[in-house]
Protein backbone atom coordinates (compact mmCIF):
# COMPACT_ATOMS: atom_id res chain seq x y z
CA UNK A 1 0.00 0.00 0.00
CA UNK A 2 1.35 3.40 -1.02
CA UNK A 3 -0.14 5.83 1.48
CA UNK A 4 -0.22 9.65 1.53
CA UNK A 5 -0.83 11.32 4.90
CA UNK A 6 -1.89 14.97 5.03
CA UNK A 7 -2.37 16.62 8.43
CA UNK A 8 -3.69 20.17 8.71
CA UNK A 9 -4.57 21.62 12.10
CA UNK A 10 -3.75 25.32 11.57
CA UNK A 11 -4.23 26.37 15.20
CA UNK A 12 -2.61 23.30 16.76
CA UNK A 13 0.78 22.56 15.25
CA UNK A 14 1.42 20.00 17.99
CA UNK A 15 -1.63 18.06 16.81
CA UNK A 16 -0.58 18.22 13.15
CA UNK A 17 2.86 16.81 13.87
CA UNK A 18 1.57 14.26 16.39
CA UNK A 19 -1.01 12.89 13.93
CA UNK A 20 1.54 12.59 11.14
CA UNK A 21 4.13 10.82 13.32
CA UNK A 22 1.72 8.33 14.87
CA UNK A 23 0.02 7.49 11.58
CA UNK A 24 3.35 7.12 9.81
CA UNK A 25 4.65 4.80 12.53
CA UNK A 26 1.46 2.71 12.41
CA UNK A 27 1.67 2.48 8.60
CA UNK A 28 5.28 1.31 8.77
CA UNK A 29 4.26 -1.44 11.20
CA UNK A 30 1.73 -2.57 8.60
CA UNK A 31 4.46 -2.61 5.96
CA UNK A 32 2.98 0.31 4.01
CA UNK A 33 5.00 2.96 2.19
CA UNK A 34 4.18 6.50 3.28
CA UNK A 35 4.65 10.11 2.27
CA UNK A 36 3.66 12.84 4.71
CA UNK A 37 2.62 16.48 4.28
CA UNK A 38 2.17 18.60 7.42
CA UNK A 39 0.38 21.95 7.22
CA UNK A 40 0.58 24.68 9.82
CA UNK A 41 -0.34 28.36 9.94
CA UNK A 42 3.12 29.52 8.83
CA UNK A 43 4.40 26.92 6.39
CA UNK A 44 3.81 23.55 4.76
CA UNK A 45 6.22 20.78 5.66
CA UNK A 46 7.35 18.27 3.01
CA UNK A 47 4.84 19.18 0.27
CA UNK A 48 3.67 16.24 -1.85
CA UNK A 49 4.76 16.22 -5.47
CA UNK A 50 2.58 15.35 -8.46
CA UNK A 51 4.51 12.08 -8.77
CA UNK A 52 3.74 11.21 -5.12
CA UNK A 53 0.03 11.82 -5.68
CA UNK A 54 -0.03 9.86 -8.95
CA UNK A 55 1.59 6.82 -7.31
CA UNK A 56 -0.66 6.85 -4.22
CA UNK A 57 -3.10 4.02 -3.52
CA UNK A 58 -4.79 5.87 -0.65
CA UNK A 59 -4.87 9.44 0.71
CA UNK A 60 -5.61 10.16 4.38
CA UNK A 61 -6.47 13.77 5.29
CA UNK A 62 -6.56 14.51 9.02
CA UNK A 63 -7.63 18.11 9.46
CA UNK A 64 -9.61 20.76 11.29
CA UNK A 65 -11.14 23.51 9.20
CA UNK A 66 -11.11 23.90 5.46
CA UNK A 67 -8.34 22.60 3.18
CA UNK A 68 -8.17 22.60 -0.63
CA UNK A 69 -8.12 19.01 -1.88
CA UNK A 70 -8.56 19.52 -5.62
CA UNK A 71 -5.19 17.91 -6.42
CA UNK A 72 -6.50 14.57 -5.12
CA UNK A 73 -9.48 14.31 -7.50
CA UNK A 74 -10.01 10.68 -8.49
CA UNK A 75 -7.85 9.26 -5.68
CA UNK A 76 -9.31 7.08 -2.90
CA UNK A 77 -9.47 9.58 -0.05
CA UNK A 78 -10.59 9.50 3.58
CA UNK A 79 -11.07 12.62 5.70
CA UNK A 80 -10.98 12.41 9.50
CA UNK A 81 -10.50 14.50 12.64
CA UNK A 82 -7.38 14.27 14.84
CA UNK A 83 -9.40 12.75 17.67
CA UNK A 84 -10.61 9.94 15.38
CA UNK A 85 -7.15 9.24 13.96
CA UNK A 86 -5.35 9.34 17.31
CA UNK A 87 -7.78 7.07 19.19
CA UNK A 88 -6.22 3.92 17.67
CA UNK A 89 -3.94 4.76 14.70
CA UNK A 90 -3.34 1.17 13.57
CA UNK A 91 -7.00 0.21 13.61
CA UNK A 92 -7.83 3.47 11.86
CA UNK A 93 -5.40 2.60 9.06
CA UNK A 94 -6.72 -0.95 8.66
CA UNK A 95 -10.26 0.39 8.20
CA UNK A 96 -9.23 3.30 5.98
CA UNK A 97 -9.14 1.46 2.59
CA UNK A 98 -12.75 0.29 3.04
CA UNK A 99 -13.98 3.71 4.15
CA UNK A 100 -12.13 5.72 1.49
CA UNK A 101 -14.01 6.95 -1.59
CA UNK A 102 -12.70 8.43 -4.85
CA UNK A 103 -12.49 12.16 -4.28
CA UNK A 104 -14.75 14.30 -6.47
CA UNK A 105 -14.26 18.04 -6.07
CA UNK A 106 -17.84 18.89 -7.03
CA UNK A 107 -19.23 16.43 -4.50
CA UNK A 108 -17.04 17.92 -1.80
CA UNK A 109 -18.18 21.46 -2.51
CA UNK A 110 -20.36 22.76 0.30
CA UNK A 111 -24.03 23.09 -0.51
CA UNK A 112 -26.37 24.85 1.87
CA UNK A 113 -23.96 24.45 4.78
CA UNK A 114 -24.01 26.98 7.57
CA UNK A 115 -21.00 29.27 7.66
CA UNK A 116 -19.38 30.80 10.70
CA UNK A 117 -16.32 32.92 11.31
CA UNK A 118 -14.78 33.12 14.76
CA UNK A 119 -12.16 35.02 16.73
CA UNK A 120 -10.50 33.53 19.82
CA UNK A 121 -8.46 35.60 22.28
CA UNK A 122 -7.41 35.17 25.90
CA UNK A 123 -5.44 37.45 28.26
CA UNK A 124 -2.06 35.74 27.89
CA UNK A 125 -2.67 34.51 24.35
CA UNK A 126 -0.64 31.36 24.89
CA UNK A 127 -2.94 28.38 25.35
CA UNK A 128 -6.69 29.06 25.63
CA UNK A 129 -6.65 31.07 22.40
CA UNK A 130 -5.37 28.19 20.27
CA UNK A 131 -6.97 25.31 22.15
CA UNK A 132 -10.41 26.91 21.89
CA UNK A 133 -9.86 27.50 18.17
CA UNK A 134 -9.02 23.87 17.50
CA UNK A 135 -11.88 22.55 19.64
CA UNK A 136 -14.30 24.72 17.66
CA UNK A 137 -12.86 23.55 14.33
CA UNK A 138 -13.18 19.89 15.28
CA UNK A 139 -16.77 20.41 16.44
CA UNK A 140 -17.58 22.26 13.20
CA UNK A 141 -16.33 19.31 11.15
CA UNK A 142 -18.56 16.92 13.10
CA UNK A 143 -21.55 19.23 12.62
CA UNK A 144 -20.93 19.89 8.93
CA UNK A 145 -20.49 23.63 9.56
CA UNK A 146 -18.00 25.72 7.64
CA UNK A 147 -15.81 27.56 10.13
CA UNK A 148 -12.83 29.86 9.80
CA UNK A 149 -11.11 30.89 13.03
CA UNK A 150 -8.83 33.88 13.61
CA UNK A 151 -6.59 33.57 16.67
CA UNK A 152 -5.33 36.62 18.51
CA UNK A 153 -2.57 35.25 20.70
CA UNK A 154 0.73 36.45 22.08
CA UNK A 155 2.32 36.11 18.62
CA UNK A 156 -0.29 38.42 17.09
CA UNK A 157 -3.23 37.69 14.84
CA UNK A 158 -3.12 34.46 12.84
CA UNK A 159 -5.41 33.15 10.07
CA UNK A 160 -6.86 36.64 9.60
CA UNK A 161 -10.47 36.77 8.48
CA UNK A 162 -10.81 38.50 5.13
CA UNK A 163 -13.75 40.61 4.04
CA UNK A 164 -15.13 37.87 1.79
CA UNK A 165 -15.22 35.30 4.61
CA UNK A 166 -16.93 37.75 6.96
CA UNK A 167 -19.47 38.75 4.31
CA UNK A 168 -20.33 35.11 3.54
CA UNK A 169 -20.73 34.08 7.20
CA UNK A 170 -24.16 33.47 8.71
CA UNK A 171 -22.85 34.62 12.09
CA UNK A 172 -19.71 35.71 13.92
CA UNK A 173 -18.51 33.93 17.07
CA UNK A 174 -16.29 35.94 19.40
CA UNK A 175 -14.79 33.51 21.92
CA UNK A 176 -12.74 36.09 23.77
CA UNK A 177 -11.88 36.88 27.36
CA UNK A 178 -10.58 40.31 26.35
CA UNK A 179 -12.00 43.09 24.21
CA UNK A 180 -11.38 42.70 20.47
CA UNK A 181 -12.02 45.12 17.65
CA UNK A 182 -15.50 44.48 16.24
CA UNK A 183 -15.78 47.34 13.72
CA UNK A 184 -15.29 45.00 10.76
CA UNK A 185 -18.31 42.92 11.86
CA UNK A 186 -20.77 45.82 11.57
CA UNK A 187 -24.06 44.55 10.19
CA UNK A 188 -23.33 40.88 11.06
CA UNK A 189 -24.97 38.76 13.72
CA UNK A 190 -22.53 38.23 16.60
CA UNK A 191 -22.45 35.78 19.50
CA UNK A 192 -19.96 36.21 22.34
CA UNK A 193 -18.61 33.84 24.96
CA UNK A 194 -15.38 33.12 26.80
CA UNK A 195 -12.60 30.88 25.54
CA UNK A 196 -13.20 28.47 28.41
CA UNK A 197 -16.78 27.85 27.32
CA UNK A 198 -15.72 27.38 23.69
CA UNK A 199 -13.01 24.93 24.73
CA UNK A 200 -15.16 22.79 27.02
CA UNK A 201 -18.45 22.96 25.09
CA UNK A 202 -17.46 23.60 21.45
CA UNK A 203 -20.48 22.00 19.80
CA UNK A 204 -23.00 23.71 22.07
CA UNK A 205 -21.15 26.99 21.52
CA UNK A 206 -21.45 26.67 17.73
CA UNK A 207 -25.12 25.77 18.01
CA UNK A 208 -25.78 28.81 20.21
CA UNK A 209 -23.80 31.02 17.83
CA UNK A 210 -26.03 29.96 14.95
CA UNK A 211 -29.29 30.27 16.88
CA UNK A 212 -28.69 33.08 19.37
CA UNK A 213 -26.41 35.52 17.51
CA UNK A 214 -27.76 39.06 17.45
CA UNK A 215 -26.92 42.03 15.19
CA UNK A 216 -23.86 43.95 16.33
CA UNK A 217 -24.85 47.34 17.71
CA UNK A 218 -23.77 49.86 15.13
CA UNK A 219 -21.74 52.34 17.14
CA UNK A 220 -18.95 54.05 15.26
CA UNK A 221 -15.58 53.80 16.99
CA UNK A 222 -15.23 57.55 16.81
CA UNK A 223 -18.25 57.94 19.06
CA UNK A 224 -16.18 56.53 21.85
CA UNK A 225 -18.40 53.66 22.82
CA UNK A 226 -17.40 50.05 22.44
CA UNK A 227 -19.86 48.01 20.43
CA UNK A 228 -21.87 45.51 22.37
CA UNK A 229 -23.92 42.47 21.64
CA UNK A 230 -27.21 41.67 23.27
CA UNK A 231 -26.73 39.08 25.94
CA UNK A 232 -23.03 39.78 26.28
CA UNK A 233 -21.66 40.15 29.77
CA UNK A 234 -18.86 42.67 29.39
CA UNK A 235 -18.24 43.55 33.01
CA UNK A 236 -15.28 44.92 34.99
CA UNK A 237 -13.49 41.56 35.07
CA UNK A 238 -13.28 41.45 31.28
CA UNK A 239 -11.97 45.02 31.17
CA UNK A 240 -9.36 44.16 33.79
CA UNK A 241 -8.20 41.12 31.80
CA UNK A 242 -7.88 43.26 28.69
CA UNK A 243 -5.56 45.62 30.56
CA UNK A 244 -3.56 42.72 31.95
CA UNK A 245 -3.17 41.14 28.50
CA UNK A 246 -1.61 44.30 27.07
CA UNK A 247 0.52 44.86 30.15
CA UNK A 248 2.00 41.36 30.29
CA UNK A 249 4.60 41.71 27.47
CA UNK A 250 5.95 44.83 29.18
CA UNK A 251 6.18 43.04 32.53
CA UNK A 252 7.83 39.98 31.00
CA UNK A 253 10.38 42.09 29.10
CA UNK A 254 11.11 44.27 32.13
CA UNK A 255 11.37 41.35 34.53
CA UNK A 256 13.74 39.39 32.31
CA UNK A 257 15.93 42.46 31.73
CA UNK A 258 16.14 42.99 35.48
CA UNK A 259 17.02 39.33 35.91
CA UNK A 260 19.75 39.66 33.25
CA UNK A 261 21.24 42.60 35.13
CA UNK A 262 21.58 40.31 38.16
CA UNK A 263 23.78 37.97 36.11
CA UNK A 264 26.64 40.38 36.85
CA UNK A 265 25.81 40.40 40.56
CA UNK A 266 22.82 41.37 42.67
CA UNK A 267 24.08 44.96 43.16
CA UNK A 268 26.18 45.31 40.00
CA UNK A 269 23.61 47.72 38.51
CA UNK A 270 24.62 50.38 41.06
CA UNK A 271 27.88 51.00 39.17
CA UNK A 272 27.15 53.69 36.60
CA UNK A 273 28.17 53.03 33.01
CA UNK A 274 28.16 49.24 33.29
CA UNK A 275 26.05 46.86 31.22
CA UNK A 276 24.25 45.79 34.40
CA UNK A 277 23.25 49.41 35.05
CA UNK A 278 21.99 49.75 31.46
CA UNK A 279 19.91 46.59 31.72
CA UNK A 280 18.40 47.76 35.00
CA UNK A 281 17.61 51.15 33.46
CA UNK A 282 15.86 49.54 30.49
CA UNK A 283 13.97 46.95 32.54
CA UNK A 284 13.39 48.47 35.95
CA UNK A 285 13.36 52.20 35.27
CA UNK A 286 11.64 52.16 31.88
CA UNK A 287 9.67 48.97 31.19
CA UNK A 288 8.29 48.73 34.72
CA UNK A 289 7.39 52.44 34.70
CA UNK A 290 5.23 51.81 31.63
CA UNK A 291 3.55 48.80 33.22
CA UNK A 292 0.87 50.65 35.20
CA UNK A 293 0.06 53.22 32.45
CA UNK A 294 -0.44 50.35 29.99
CA UNK A 295 -2.67 48.52 32.45
CA UNK A 296 -4.82 51.59 33.08
CA UNK A 297 -4.84 52.67 29.44
CA UNK A 298 -6.11 49.37 28.09
CA UNK A 299 -8.68 48.93 30.85
CA UNK A 300 -10.07 52.28 29.68
CA UNK A 301 -9.71 51.17 26.04
CA UNK A 302 -11.76 48.06 26.76
CA UNK A 303 -14.52 50.20 28.28
CA UNK A 304 -14.61 53.18 25.92
CA UNK A 305 -12.60 52.15 22.86
CA UNK A 306 -9.86 54.47 21.55
CA UNK A 307 -11.08 57.68 23.20
CA UNK A 308 -10.44 56.07 26.60
CA UNK A 309 -6.81 55.23 25.87
CA UNK A 310 -5.23 58.64 26.48
CA UNK A 311 -7.02 59.46 29.77
CA UNK A 312 -6.39 55.91 30.96
CA UNK A 313 -2.64 56.11 30.36
CA UNK A 314 -2.47 59.57 31.92
CA UNK A 315 -4.29 58.27 34.99
CA UNK A 316 -1.99 55.24 35.13
CA UNK A 317 1.14 57.38 35.00
CA UNK A 318 -0.28 59.55 37.77
CA UNK A 319 -0.92 56.40 39.83
CA UNK A 320 2.74 55.43 39.42
CA UNK A 321 4.04 58.89 40.33
CA UNK A 322 1.74 59.07 43.37
CA UNK A 323 2.92 55.68 44.62
CA UNK A 324 -0.48 54.06 44.11
CA UNK A 325 1.04 51.28 42.00
CA UNK A 326 -1.00 48.70 40.13
CA UNK A 327 -4.03 49.10 42.40
CA UNK A 328 -4.11 52.81 41.61
CA UNK A 329 -3.65 51.95 37.93
CA UNK A 330 -6.74 49.72 38.01
CA UNK A 331 -8.76 52.50 39.66
CA UNK A 332 -7.48 55.05 37.14
CA UNK A 333 -8.34 52.77 34.22
CA UNK A 334 -11.94 52.35 35.32
CA UNK A 335 -12.30 56.06 36.11
CA UNK A 336 -10.98 57.04 32.70
CA UNK A 337 -12.93 54.40 30.80
CA UNK A 338 -16.32 55.02 32.33
CA UNK A 339 -15.94 58.80 32.26
CA UNK A 340 -14.96 58.68 28.56
CA UNK A 341 -17.89 56.40 27.81
CA UNK A 342 -20.28 58.68 29.71
CA UNK A 343 -19.08 61.75 27.83
CA UNK A 344 -19.46 59.95 24.50
CA UNK A 345 -22.99 58.91 25.38
CA UNK A 346 -24.37 62.01 27.08
CA UNK A 347 -22.59 64.97 25.49
CA UNK A 348 -24.44 66.10 22.38
CA UNK A 349 -22.75 68.47 19.93
CA UNK A 350 -23.81 70.00 16.60
CA UNK A 351 -23.13 67.76 13.64
CA UNK A 352 -20.50 70.20 12.34
CA UNK A 353 -18.29 69.68 15.41
CA UNK A 354 -19.28 66.10 16.35
CA UNK A 355 -16.05 64.82 14.80
CA UNK A 356 -14.07 66.76 17.42
CA UNK A 357 -15.53 64.72 20.26
CA UNK A 358 -13.25 61.63 20.10
CA UNK A 359 -10.04 63.60 19.46
CA UNK A 360 -10.64 66.70 21.61
CA UNK A 361 -13.62 66.70 23.96
CA UNK A 362 -13.41 63.16 25.36
CA UNK A 363 -9.62 63.02 25.91
CA UNK A 364 -9.60 66.50 27.46
CA UNK A 365 -12.54 66.15 29.83
CA UNK A 366 -11.90 62.51 30.76
CA UNK A 367 -8.19 63.17 31.40
CA UNK A 368 -9.02 66.22 33.52
CA UNK A 369 -11.60 64.32 35.55
CA UNK A 370 -9.40 61.24 36.01
CA UNK A 371 -6.33 63.30 36.90
CA UNK A 372 -8.10 65.45 39.48
CA UNK A 373 -9.76 62.46 41.14
CA UNK A 374 -6.46 60.58 41.27
CA UNK A 375 -4.55 63.55 42.75
CA UNK A 376 -7.09 64.77 45.28
CA UNK A 377 -9.16 61.72 46.19
CA UNK A 378 -7.71 58.37 45.22
CA UNK A 379 -3.92 58.61 45.00
CA UNK A 380 -2.92 59.02 48.63
CA UNK A 381 -5.31 56.45 50.19
CA UNK A 382 -4.48 53.81 47.57
CA UNK A 383 -0.75 54.52 47.93
CA UNK A 384 -1.08 53.98 51.68
CA UNK A 385 -3.01 50.75 51.15
CA UNK A 386 -0.41 49.47 48.67
CA UNK A 387 2.42 50.41 51.03
CA UNK A 388 0.68 48.52 53.81
CA UNK A 389 0.18 45.47 51.60
CA UNK A 390 3.83 45.54 50.52
CA UNK A 391 5.02 45.88 54.12
CA UNK A 392 2.81 42.97 55.14
CA UNK A 393 4.15 40.77 52.37
CA UNK A 394 7.75 41.70 53.13
CA UNK A 395 7.41 41.19 56.87
CA UNK A 396 4.99 38.29 57.15
CA UNK A 397 6.07 35.32 59.21
CA UNK A 398 6.40 31.79 57.93
CA UNK A 399 2.83 30.87 58.90
CA UNK A 400 1.27 33.73 56.94
CA UNK A 401 3.62 33.06 54.03
CA UNK A 402 2.57 29.41 53.91
CA UNK A 403 -1.12 30.34 54.05
CA UNK A 404 -0.69 32.84 51.22
CA UNK A 405 1.20 30.22 49.21
CA UNK A 406 -1.58 27.67 49.78
CA UNK A 407 -4.19 30.23 48.66
CA UNK A 408 -2.33 31.34 45.52
CA UNK A 409 -1.31 27.78 44.63
CA UNK A 410 -4.83 26.45 45.00
CA UNK A 411 -6.31 29.32 42.98
CA UNK A 412 -3.92 28.61 40.11
CA UNK A 413 -5.24 25.04 39.89
CA UNK A 414 -8.98 25.51 40.37
CA UNK A 415 -9.93 26.36 36.80
CA UNK A 416 -6.65 26.02 34.84
CA UNK A 417 -6.48 29.38 33.11
CA UNK A 418 -9.98 30.50 34.02
CA UNK A 419 -11.09 33.54 36.05
CA UNK A 420 -9.78 32.33 39.42
CA UNK A 421 -6.43 31.33 37.92
CA UNK A 422 -6.13 34.69 36.16
CA UNK A 423 -7.07 36.60 39.33
CA UNK A 424 -4.22 34.99 41.28
CA UNK A 425 -1.80 35.57 38.42
CA UNK A 426 -2.80 39.23 37.92
CA UNK A 427 -2.41 39.87 41.66
CA UNK A 428 1.11 38.42 41.65
CA UNK A 429 2.14 40.27 38.48
CA UNK A 430 0.93 43.57 39.92
CA UNK A 431 3.10 43.12 43.00
CA UNK A 432 6.25 42.94 40.85
CA UNK A 433 6.11 46.72 40.41
CA UNK A 434 6.31 47.03 44.21
CA UNK A 435 9.35 44.71 44.34
CA UNK A 436 7.33 41.92 45.97
CA UNK A 437 8.64 38.87 44.14
CA UNK A 438 7.66 35.97 46.43
CA UNK A 439 3.97 35.70 45.35
CA UNK A 440 5.06 35.56 41.70
CA UNK A 441 7.34 32.61 42.45
CA UNK A 442 4.60 30.70 44.24
CA UNK A 443 2.06 31.46 41.52
CA UNK A 444 4.22 30.32 38.61
CA UNK A 445 5.41 27.19 40.41
CA UNK A 446 1.86 26.14 41.27
CA UNK A 447 0.67 26.86 37.73
CA UNK A 448 3.14 24.30 36.38
CA UNK A 449 1.90 21.51 38.64
CA UNK A 450 -1.39 20.34 36.99
CA UNK A 451 -0.02 19.52 33.51
CA UNK A 452 3.22 18.04 34.88
CA UNK A 453 1.14 16.02 37.35
CA UNK A 454 -1.03 14.65 34.52
CA UNK A 455 2.11 13.63 32.62
CA UNK A 456 3.38 11.80 35.70
CA UNK A 457 0.03 10.06 36.19
CA UNK A 458 0.01 8.73 32.61
CA UNK A 459 3.38 7.13 33.32
CA UNK A 460 2.61 5.74 36.78
CA UNK A 461 -0.82 4.32 35.85
CA UNK A 462 -0.20 3.66 32.19
CA UNK A 463 -2.83 0.93 31.90
CA UNK A 464 -5.58 3.23 33.14
CA UNK A 465 -5.08 5.60 30.22
CA UNK A 466 -5.94 5.13 26.55
CA UNK A 467 -3.18 5.58 23.98
CA UNK A 468 -4.46 9.04 23.08
CA UNK A 469 -4.42 10.03 26.77
CA UNK A 470 -0.82 8.89 27.13
CA UNK A 471 0.11 11.03 24.12
CA UNK A 472 -1.78 13.94 25.68
CA UNK A 473 0.24 13.39 28.86
CA UNK A 474 3.49 13.93 26.97
CA UNK A 475 2.20 17.19 25.50
CA UNK A 476 0.90 18.27 28.91
CA UNK A 477 4.32 17.70 30.49
CA UNK A 478 6.00 19.99 27.95
CA UNK A 479 3.34 22.66 28.40
CA UNK A 480 3.71 22.42 32.17
CA UNK A 481 7.45 23.05 31.98
CA UNK A 482 6.59 26.22 30.03
CA UNK A 483 4.08 27.37 32.70
CA UNK A 484 1.00 26.71 30.60
CA UNK A 485 -1.56 25.36 33.05
CA UNK A 486 -4.03 24.76 30.24
CA UNK A 487 -2.09 21.65 29.27
CA UNK A 488 -4.16 19.79 31.86
CA UNK A 489 -7.51 20.91 30.45
CA UNK A 490 -8.11 17.83 28.24
CA UNK A 491 -7.87 15.69 31.38
CA UNK A 492 -9.92 18.07 33.54
CA UNK A 493 -12.66 18.32 30.90
CA UNK A 494 -13.07 14.54 30.87
CA UNK A 495 -12.64 13.80 34.58
CA UNK A 496 -13.03 17.08 36.54
CA UNK A 497 -14.09 15.55 39.87
CA UNK A 498 -10.74 13.76 40.16
CA UNK A 499 -8.34 15.97 38.18
CA UNK A 500 -9.24 19.29 39.84
CA UNK A 501 -8.90 18.12 43.49
CA UNK A 502 -5.63 16.33 42.69
CA UNK A 503 -4.31 19.46 40.99
CA UNK A 504 -5.36 21.74 43.85
CA UNK A 505 -3.62 19.48 46.37
CA UNK A 506 -0.35 19.56 44.46
CA UNK A 507 -0.60 23.27 43.59
CA UNK A 508 -1.33 24.28 47.18
CA UNK A 509 1.66 22.25 48.41
CA UNK A 510 3.95 23.81 45.81
CA UNK A 511 2.76 27.35 46.63
CA UNK A 512 3.22 26.75 50.35
CA UNK A 513 6.73 25.32 49.91
CA UNK A 514 7.78 28.14 47.60
CA UNK A 515 6.70 30.77 50.13
CA UNK A 516 8.21 28.81 53.04
CA UNK A 517 11.56 28.55 51.26
CA UNK A 518 11.48 32.31 50.57
CA UNK A 519 11.74 31.92 46.79
CA UNK A 520 11.55 35.16 44.82
CA UNK A 521 11.03 35.31 41.06
CA UNK A 522 11.85 38.38 38.95
CA UNK A 523 10.06 37.31 35.73
CA UNK A 524 6.32 36.60 35.46
CA UNK A 525 6.47 33.90 32.79
CA UNK A 526 8.73 31.34 31.14
CA UNK A 527 8.40 28.33 33.41
CA UNK A 528 11.54 26.39 34.20
CA UNK A 529 13.38 28.05 31.32
CA UNK A 530 13.65 31.23 33.40
CA UNK A 531 15.99 29.29 35.68
CA UNK A 532 18.59 29.37 32.91
CA UNK A 533 19.09 33.05 33.73
CA UNK A 534 21.44 33.35 36.73
CA UNK A 535 19.82 35.09 39.71
CA UNK A 536 16.40 35.27 38.03
CA UNK A 537 15.24 33.35 41.10
CA UNK A 538 16.91 32.81 44.43
CA UNK A 539 17.03 29.36 46.02
CA UNK A 540 16.69 27.70 42.60
CA UNK A 541 17.14 24.15 43.92
CA UNK A 542 14.53 24.63 46.63
CA UNK A 543 12.21 26.12 44.01
CA UNK A 544 12.65 23.02 41.85
CA UNK A 545 12.01 20.86 44.92
CA UNK A 546 8.68 22.66 45.53
CA UNK A 547 7.60 22.07 41.90
CA UNK A 548 8.66 18.41 41.96
CA UNK A 549 6.91 17.79 45.28
CA UNK A 550 3.61 19.29 44.16
CA UNK A 551 3.74 17.57 40.76
CA UNK A 552 4.37 14.20 42.38
CA UNK A 553 1.47 14.69 44.78
CA UNK A 554 -0.85 15.53 41.88
CA UNK A 555 0.48 12.74 39.67
CA UNK A 556 0.42 10.00 42.31
CA UNK A 557 -2.95 11.08 43.69
CA UNK A 558 -4.60 11.10 40.27
CA UNK A 559 -2.96 7.81 39.30
CA UNK A 560 -4.50 6.24 42.39
CA UNK A 561 -8.02 7.63 42.09
CA UNK A 562 -8.46 7.49 38.31
CA UNK A 563 -10.77 4.80 36.99
CA UNK A 564 -9.30 2.75 34.17
CA UNK A 565 -11.01 3.03 30.80
CA UNK A 566 -10.07 2.74 27.17
CA UNK A 567 -12.15 5.54 25.70
CA UNK A 568 -10.20 8.04 23.58
CA UNK A 569 -9.59 11.52 24.87
CA UNK A 570 -11.15 14.11 22.60
CA UNK A 571 -8.81 16.90 21.51
CA UNK A 572 -6.05 15.20 23.42
CA UNK A 573 -3.01 16.79 21.91
CA UNK A 574 -3.36 20.50 22.24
Amino acid sequence: MNLLIVTACPNGQVTSVLCSRLLQAAAERLGWQTRVEVHDARAIGAPLSEADIAAADLVLVVKTGELALGRFVGKPLLQATPAEALADPQRFLREAPERARPYAEDAAAPSGRKRLVAVTACPTGVAHTFMAAEALQQAAMRMGVELQVETRGSVGARNLLDEAAIAAADAVLLAADIEVDTARFAGKKVYRCGTGVALKQPQQTLERALSEARPLAEAAPSAGSAPATSGEKSGPYKHLLTGVSYMLPMVVAGGLLIALSFVFGIEAFKEEGTLAAALMKIGGETAFQLMVPLLAGYIAYSIADRPGLAPGMIGGLLASSLGAGFIGGIVAGFLAGYSAKAIAHWVRLPASVEALKPILIIPLVASLFTGLVMIYLVGSPVAGMLAGLTAFLDGMGSTNAILLGVLLGGMMCVDLGGPINKAAYAFSVGLLASSSYAPMAATMAAGMVPPIGMAIATVLARRKFAQSERQAGKAAGVLGLCFISEGAIPFAAKDPLRVIPASIAGGALTGALSMYFGCKLMAPHGGLFVLLIPNAINHALLYLLAIVAGSLVTGVLYALIKQGEAQPLVASAQ
